[in-house]
């Protein structure tokens, strides 16, 4: 699903404008990110958890030329879904 998609699902569910619901997602995703840039995770119940990890320096081997070619250090979001999402995909 397409965030375009989202909105007008959104939209016709609640009786507002595509274009409003549009504005709604990414401020939602905005503020997702803007808090996860501060360090902070973000945890919507029934839903799941954003968290930052830090990944170490590593090596890493270049497939074709199989050199080993060191990866730096970096900071990546996680994502750990809520049960009730969890049982809601299952059914």
């Amino acid at each position: 699903m397409s965030k375009k998609e989202l909105a007008k699902k959104i939209a016709e569910a609640n009786g507002i404008r595509i274009k409003d619901a549009e504005n709604i997602i990414s401020m939602v995703f905005d503020g997702i990110a803007d808090t996860l840039k501060t360090g902070e995770g973000v945890s919507l119940l029934g839903f799941g958890t954003f968290a930052i990890v830090e990944k170490p320096e590593r090596n890493a081997i270049n497939p074709r030329t199989k050199q080993i070619v060191p990866v730096p250090a970096k900071k990546v979001v996680k994502f750990k879904p809520a049960k009730a999402l969890k049982d809601a995909v299952a059914e």
